[in-house]
């Protein structure tokens, strides 16, 4: 204010030359009134949706700023752009550009679209290939000489899936919408034999979403490390995909979400319970930035998508504007050891013993990301896989990819990066052992190069459908070129070579047994209801076979741990030349109501003993249903008018219902999450 009277004093003594000198100097070294043209802009650079009074763009495309009071020419003007704790144009955090008559395709530039007395309006682009993150735009006035600097305002700028010249340049235009836009998604669950679904609220464009996602990057152990290198790398998807696949969990930098697996989430709040992203990242910030509790492996990958959706920020690839979607791999195999090699070892009772760390999990849920590969060649561009799930480590610590999908389906393993587990994740090969306690003694019952990487699954392009996705990671189960893949990839691993004292002889696999079976399903998959199964056994030789079955059902969580043993039995029969028998099983929904996990799964599995055969193991995953929730709509939905929803929940056992809470969430629909809470139900 003192600077302000001398203006005015110097005005009343008559001498406007001066006043003219103090006033122009006096704008230059304060903030000029900036129009950042928020409407025009969001919607030339598709971010309308973000809530936001920044200007949020994407790179390698123009977009227009107007600002007030330099004083200036035109040509005098001098715009930096800048970005990151340390900016450097070697780095290429910084950016010094003037007004000139084109705009370039390769560096920052401006050209001048119209200019007054009082006001410059021009359009300034990024190149395709611009660090992404917040920037701050000053504006450099020179006159006589002399030179004065403004700050016009900071902008936000996100990678760009319409633009050709971007690394995440995407040209279905459907595909970007759905892959960068759509709020709203459908995860696939359950197991091979029973597909079900669920919808998520990725919520990219909610609130304060923005900004949590660029404080996920600034926290991770990259940035912890060397902040400037690695805002330098942010023009890059690869690298972020890789650090945001890293900062999703929690296991060695603070990341958002804290996994548990073991059925007991007493200390906070079960996988199954989120149904957005929103509530987490929000929780996450409003902690202090420590880790949520509980994620699996669906949590991760939607918590992931969001990020990349929002395009807006480099800490998830939604949010960056990276196309991003979720894929479900059923029977997905964690091979612990880089053997392309499951092995899953049962005892006598055919109980699952828990000897290996390998497993094979029901279903598994990780990220596709889309992006050029200029480190391994335009074959390996496209699709690539990254897994925020911690699995196992990579570089020292919890991160998976980017996997180029092409790479895995021609089982190129050695490229960058982690594609010999993301490989085996859909294709290993499986060795199912008996194993005698007393012993040490190991059998190998039967191997299968089959059971891993069926229905591999993600949403249709704009339908709520499921696309199987199979094909894009191998080639037809069983063919030639697949087993000829595998092998390739085995011998880029040396595993060809290599002896392998834990692997079957020849004989053991190539065994015949003596008889066949499988588990029919036969009565409704439904929490509450009787779960009926019947036990096909068929003789597949020419003389009778007595056989001893041992059956075991356990509770489970969806990686296939057991969790609570809900039923053994022991049956024999004998099965005349080529006979088939059905042997019924009913479980009653009392033996499994207390034992059951959230994850409503159940592991039925039948070891049977062929007197003088080799045993047979059959096994079967069930997932239950949960009842259904039937929403109806009371009268016409106008918008910004209220409107009556009437959720019909019908409860499906014979005992009260205690404690129930139903939870609703919808983007512009609801204002956060609603929870409506009763003692019991109405039934």
């Amino acid at each position: 204010m003192q600077f302000l009277r001398v203006c005015l004093c110097s005005f009343l003594l008559g001498c406007p030359y001066q006043v003219f000198l103090l006033f122009s100097l006096f704008i230059a070294a304060t903030q000029p009134s900036t129009n950042w043209h928020l409407k025009e802009n969001a919607r030339d650079h598709h971010t309308s949706k973000f809530s936001s009074k920044e200007l949020i763009v994407r790179r390698g495309q123009a977009f227009t700023v107007t600002f007030n009071g330099t004083g200036q020419p035109e040509q005098n003007l001098t715009f930096i752009a800048e970005t990151g704790p340390k900016p450097s144009k070697l780095a290429k955090t910084q950016a010094t550009f003037g007004i000139s008559s084109t705009m370039s395709t390769e560096s920052w530039s401006a050209i001048l679209q119209s200019t007054s007395s009082s006001s410059v309006s021009i359009s300034i682009s990024s190149p395709p290939n611009a660090v992404i993150g917040r920037y701050k735009l000053s504006v450099q006035t020179t006159s006589s000489g002399s030179s004065s600097t403004a700050i016009l305002g900071t902008f936000v700028l996100l990678f760009n899936p319409w633009s050709s010249g971007d690394d995440v340049f995407m040209p279905n235009k459907a595909e970007c919408e759905e892959y960068v836009l759509e709020e709203f998604g459908i995860i696939f669950a359950g197991n091979k034999n029973h597909i079900n679904s669920f919808g998520w609220n990725f919520g990219q464009f909610q609130g304060d979403i923005l900004n949590i996602c660029l404080s996920m990057l600034d926290r991770s152990l990259n940035y912890r490390q060397d902040p400037a290198t690695d805002v330098s790398h942010r023009n890059d998807p690869k690298y972020l995909g890789r650090v945001l696949s890293a900062m999703v969990n929690a296991n060695d930098d603070q990341g958002v979400l804290l996994g548990n697996w073991s059925g007991n989430y007493e200390d906070g709040k079960s996988p199954n319970s989120w149904t957005g992203s929103g509530e987490i990242l929000q929780n996450w910030k409003k902690s202090g930035f420590k880790p949520v509790r509980y994620g699996q492996c669906w949590v991760f990958a939607a918590v992931l998508t969001t990020v990349c959706y929002m395009k807006l920020h480099i800490p998830d690839i939604l949010c960056l504007g990276i196309p991003t979607r979720t894929i479900t791999n059923f029977s997905s195999a964690h091979d612990a050891d880089g053997n392309l090699r499951v092995d899953e070892f049962y005892d006598a009772s055919g109980n699952h013993l828990d000897r290996s760390a390998d497993s094979i999990w029901n279903f598994h849920v990780w990220n596709e990301s889309w992006f050029s590969r200029s480190d391994l060649g335009p074959s390996y561009s496209g699709w690539q896989v990254l897994d925020a799930t911690p699995q196992e480590e990579s570089g020292g610590i919890y991160q998976c990819g980017p996997a180029s999908r092409n790479a895995i389906k021609e089982g190129d393993v050695d490229l960058d990066y982690d594609c010999p587990f993301v490989f085996a994740e859909v294709n290993a090969d499986c060795m199912y052992w008996n194993y005698e306690a007393t012993t040490g003694k190991k059998t190998l019952m039967f191997s299968k190069s089959t059971v891993i990487g069926q229905f591999i699954s993600t949403k249709a392009v704009g339908r709520d459908d499921r696309v199987d996705v199979t094909i894009d990671y191998k080639y037809e189960e069983g063919s030639t070129k697949e087993r000829d893949v595998f092998k390739k990839a085995r011998k880029k691993l040396g595993l060809e070579d290599k002896f392998d004292p834990t692997a079957p002889t020849p004989q053991e696999i190539d065994q015949k047994p003596d008889i066949s079976g499988r588990f029919k399903v036969a009565g409704p998959l439904e929490v509450g209801k009787d779960l009926s199964l019947i036990l096909v056994l068929e003789n597949l030789q020419s003389d009778a076979k007595t056989v001893h079955v041992n059956m075991t059902a356990w509770s489970t969580v969806y990686t296939r741990r057991p969790v609570h043993e809900i039923r053994k039995d022991s049956i024999s029969a004998t099965l005349s030349p080529k006979e088939e028998i059905q042997l019924p099983i009913k479980i009653l929904y009392t033996e499994y109501q207390q034992q059951l996990t959230t994850d409503n799964t159940i592991q039925v599995t039948a070891l049977c003993h062929v007197e003088g055969g080799i045993q047979v193991l059959v096994q079967r995953d069930i997932t239950l249903d949960n009842p259904a929730i039937d929403i109806q709509v009371l009268g016409e939905a106008k918008v910004n008018k209220e409107v009556d929803v009437e959720v019909i929940f019908n409860n499906p056992i014979d005992m009260e219902l205690m404690n129930c809470v139903l939870q609703v969430e919808g983007n512009d629909l609801l204002r956060g999450i609603l929870e409506i809470e009763g003692n019991k139900s109405q039934l």
